[in-house]
């Protein structure tokens, strides 16, 4: 997941002093980071046919995957895109909204996207709070993915944490009746955090009686799997909406 968290700042204060009290943290850090030879030419010719220009307007996603049977899956902070490839691989049957504010894990995406020839992904490069606010449907939402969020494992930054309770209800009007919330996090500190906010959620229904089996099309990465050897444990919690 991408780390996160700078606030907006009016560009005059004492005269937008409403914008100054209305900002928002930010559940991540933006960093240019770099853009390989490979990911800049995925992001030329990919992002037009498969990128969804951010605008605060509701869109159709059966519109944007071309199909309306299929199921529509949010996949939030895709990190370099391995997971999210893997997933809408293995299920074909799902169309995948994948949201990353990185540009190199963007165009990472996008050229796993065109080695295998993926047509069920579609890539939205903005922050994901915005786009649930402002361009999906309430109750348009079949799943909701987040692998491994920063933790900000520090206490005065937990704050900073993408799963807050105000973050969860937004989601969960956005989730259809009977859609998932999948969260996986290898930070026990943050397992026993996130499991609190949902479990503290009404509208949500845990599907375990605490921490869930890793679900079958969530791959393990290869930092995960080295660190499951090393004795590290990784804590995946699936909840439904009610």
């Amino acid at each position: 997941m991408t780390k996160l968290n700078q606030t907006e700042e009016s560009p005059n204060l004492d005269t937008d002093k409403e914008a100054l009290k209305n900002r928002r943290i930010r559940s991540f850090v933006l960093r240019q980071g770099r853009v390989t030879k490979g990911q800049a030419h995925a992001l030329e010719i990919g992002l037009p046919k498969f990128g969804i220009s951010y605008a605060p307007e509701i869109i159709d996603l059966n519109a944007k995957f071309n199909r309306t049977e299929s199921k529509k899956i949010l996949e939030i902070g895709f990190g370099m895109g391995e997971t999210t490839a893997k997933i809408a691989q293995t299920l074909p049957e799902c169309d995948f909204l994948a949201a990353e504010v990185h540009t190199p894990g963007v165009g990472a995406l996008l050229k796993l996207i065109e080695e295998l020839a993926l047509t069920n992904i579609r890539i939205i490069q903005h922050d994901v709070v915005d786009v649930l606010q402002n361009m999906l449907k309430d109750a348009s939402l079949d799943g909701v993915h987040i692998f491994f969020p920063d933790p900000w494992h520090k206490a005065r930054h937990h704050k900073r944490r993408l799963i807050q309770a105000g973050f969860v209800k937004l989601l969960c009007t956005k989730l259809k009746v009977g859609g998932y919330l999948h969260v996986a996090t290898d930070w026990q500190e943050y397992a026993e955090w996130v499991l609190e906010v949902l479990n503290a959620e009404p509208q949500l229904q845990n599907t375990a009686e605490s921490y869930a089996e890793k679900p079958g099309y969530r791959p393990l990465t290869k930092f995960e799997n080295r660190g499951l050897k090393l004795g590290h444990g990784v804590w995946d919690m699936v909840f439904r909406r009610k």
